[in-house]
Parts: C-alpha cells; structure tokens; sequence
C-alpha cells in the first residue's frame, strides 16, 4: 500500500507538514507524556478501594466509590473546557496547566487526614486528567492528519493505559511490603514532576497544524458540519445531531461506566472472596494491560477497515467479559474476564476517538473532541453511583450483572444508529 506524502502548508513560522513520519519526535514525544497522564490514574486502582475499606472503614459501596464520582463528574467537565480553552488559547497552555493542577494530588493521597481529601484529591486528578489527557490527544490529531487518526489515537490510549496497567502492579507490589500509604503514592509525585517538565520545555504548540488542515478541508455536503458552528451548535452535533458522533458519545459513556466498575467494584469484590493484595493488584493490572497494548492494533486496523464493527464487537466483548466476572468466584476466570475486557475495550477506545475526528471539521474538532469527552467520562460518575447503589442494595454481584446488560445494549445501540466514518470506506 503506498502512504500518502504528508501534506505541508507555508505560515509566517514556516512550513506545517502533516503526518505522522512529518512529526515524529513531537508525536513520540506526546506519546511519553500520555504515558505519565495514565500513570497519576493507575496510582489508585489498586489501592485506593481497599484505602477505603481497610484506612478509612467507610460504610457501604456508595460512600467507597464517591472518589471515583468526583474523579468522573469534574474530569467529564473539564474534558469540554479542555477542547474549547484549546481552541482559543492553543494546546500547549492548557496541557501545562493539566501538570500544575497535579503536583498536589500525591500529596493529598498520602497525608489525608479524612475521606473528605482523598475525594478532593481526586477533584484535582479529574481537573488534571481532562486537561492534559484531552490535550495530548487534540495534539496527536493535529499532527497527523487525515490518514493516520486511528493509528494516532491507538498509540495515544496504548500508552496511557499500558502506563497505568504497569502503575497498577506496582503500587500493589509496593502495599503488599509497605502499607496502603505513602509508599505506593511516590510514584504519582515522580510522574507529575517529569510531565511538567516536558510540557514546559520540550512539547511544541500544534494548534497552527489544524489550522493548516482547516484551510484545505473540503467544504462538507452536510450542512451543520461545515466550519462557522458556536459551541452549542457543536455540543448539539456532537452529543444528538450526527448519528455517528452521539453513538460515539453514548457508548464512549457506557464504556466509561464498566471502567468505574473495574476500578471501585471489581477490586472488593475479589478481596471478599479472599484474595491478596498482590493478586488484586496483578488483576487490576491485566485489563489495562491488554487494552493499552491491544489499541497498538486496533487503531491501526480501524484505518484500514472502517470503525462501525470494531466498536459494536468490542462493546459485545466487553458485555460478555462482565458477565465472567459476575459467575467467577477464583482468579483463573477473573484472570481471563479482565483480558477479555482488556480485548474488548481496546477495540472500542481509540476507534471512538478516531469517528469524532473523521467527521468534525478541523476548525472545532477540539471542541468536539471535549464534548464527546465530557459525555465518555460522565460514565466514570453514572458508573460509580450506579453500581454503589446497586451493591448495596442487592449485592456486588447484581451491579455486574446490570452493567454488563448496559454494556450489550451499547453495543447494539452502535450497530443500528452508527454510519461508517473512514474516509476510506
């Protein structure tokens, strides 16, 4: 197959080129600093269920999981503040930002004194998260163009995910010797520092790049998608208006909504059924795992043959490895569960990302980019209260059940509303 040279466009700073071998050190780059983004998360999915349970002796799953429900609702919000903030500011500031905003939050995790700080510690990581997480992935559209979104994306989420997997362990190896606390968080300190480091010295602005794709964009036949579109106009797109988009939107949510189950519910249920810290730690380590590596392909094989499918199997392959979940009760079933999760989510996560650049004109593909985050990591917060309530009511074991039956319908929901996006197919 021959690749496209990349296209270049003349600017009073010199020539832009798009695509990825055009931009390779800054792409790299971004790819490392996405990695220390999904390193500050993977701090607290070991840890922070059984910091709950075990430090703090908090009554009931609802009150255990409203970390993730602050984590989910801010970071949701600060998504569609990144894109917009982005687009009138430049990328660059809004991720160094995202790196300030983190310096305090190992901190926080370690010395809190009540539950009441850890929950605002995780305010802050939402903040951090939406800012620089967003940011990285606008930045890695912008630099490579239109032919090479999914491979973008996929090493985008690749890295974040593998990152927090490898954090996960870690900092579960580490409890395992030291305690819950501060060891397992030093971690998170080292990552802040060095991200901050990067974004302030080495990463370059890559706005002037979906301005140079903007201005040979082709003028589009549908008529809400051309260039000149307020915010509202593009929420209302993003969100309701273009099929594509809101099945992106709606299942983005509903994956996002199994994550926080993963992360709050998965790890106490395995430690009721009498499994060890390092064992929880390797489980929640499995499943990011295979889905930060698994994006390597995915991404790639969505540029070659389209999105649609990909999204509905793996919302499928999701559903299915929830429900293993709710009927395991040992570590060999939990075991394949969470790589098939891994699998399913690979499949579904920088795919989603790639719709919402194939079809959004470049000229608010950063806004659209937030509001399709805002709608994916609300499921984070609908997640957390749905299964806290759920388990309390009826057992952990109903939440999975009921997520899972979500997870299906997500699936199902892409297959009937979503049209195909690659500019290939």
């Amino acid at each position: 197959m021959t690749v496209p040279a990349p296209a270049t466009s003349a600017t009073a700073d010199g020539p832009i080129r798009l695509g990825l071998r055009a931009n390779f050190a800054q792409f790299s780059l971004l790819v490392a600093v996405n990695a220390l983004v999904g390193g500050m998360l993977g701090q607290e999915r070991t840890v922070l269920p059984l910091l709950a349970r075990d430090v703090f002796h908090l009554p009931g799953y609802t009150a255990a999981l409203t970390y993730i429900v602050a984590f989910g609702a801010t970071k949701a919000v600060t998504n569609f503040f990144a894109g917009t903030l982005s687009d009138r500011y430049g990328r660059k500031p809004v991720l160094v930002a995202g790196w300030l905003i983190a310096l305090p939050i190992p901190a926080l995790l370690i010395w809190g004194p009540s539950w009441g700080w850890i929950v605002f510690a995780n305010v802050l990581l939402g903040i951090n998260q939406g800012l620089t997480w967003s940011t990285t992935v606008i930045m890695k559209i912008d630099l490579v163009g239109p032919q090479r979104r999914g491979l973008a994306m996929g090493f985008n989420e690749a890295s974040g995910y593998v990152a927090l997997a490898a954090t996960a362990m870690a900092t579960g190896a580490i409890a395992v010797h030291a305690g819950l606390r501060p060891q397992p968080f030093f971690l998170g300190a080292a990552y802040a520092a060095l991200a901050l480091g990067l974004s302030v010295f080495a990463v370059r602005e890559t706005r002037g790049h979906a301005l140079a794709e903007a201005a040979r964009h082709p003028t589009p036949k549908m008529p809400n998608h051309h260039a000149e579109l307020t915010t509202g106009q593009i929420a209302w797109t993003t969100s309701f208006g273009d099929r594509a988009m809101s099945a992106a939107s709606w299942a983005g949510m509903v994956n996002n909504l199994n994550d926080a189950l993963a992360w709050g519910i998965f790890p106490l249920l395995f430690a009721a059924h009498g499994l060890s810290i390092g064992r929880i730690g390797v489980l929640a380590a499995v499943y990011p795992a295979v889905w930060g590596f698994g994006q390597l392909i995915t991404g790639w094989w969505s540029d070659r043959n389209g999105r649609k499918h990909l999204i509905t199997a793996g919302m499928l392959l999701q559903a299915t490895a929830i429900a293993l979940v709710a009927v395991g009760t040992a570590f060999p079933l939990w075991a394949v569960a969470q790589v098939l999760l891994g699998a399913g989510t690979a499949l579904v996560y920088p795919t989603l990302l790639a719709v919402i650049g194939d079809v959004a004109h470049p000229a608010w593909r950063a806004r659209a980019v937030g509001v399709y985050r805002l709608w994916r990591d609300g499921g984070f917060a609908i997640g957390a209260l749905l299964a806290g309530v759920l388990a309390d009511t009826y057992g952990l074991t109903t939440a999975i059940w009921a997520v899972a039956a979500l997870t299906a319908a997500a699936g199902l929901l892409v297959a009937a509303r979503m049209y195909e996006t690659h500019p290939r197919t």
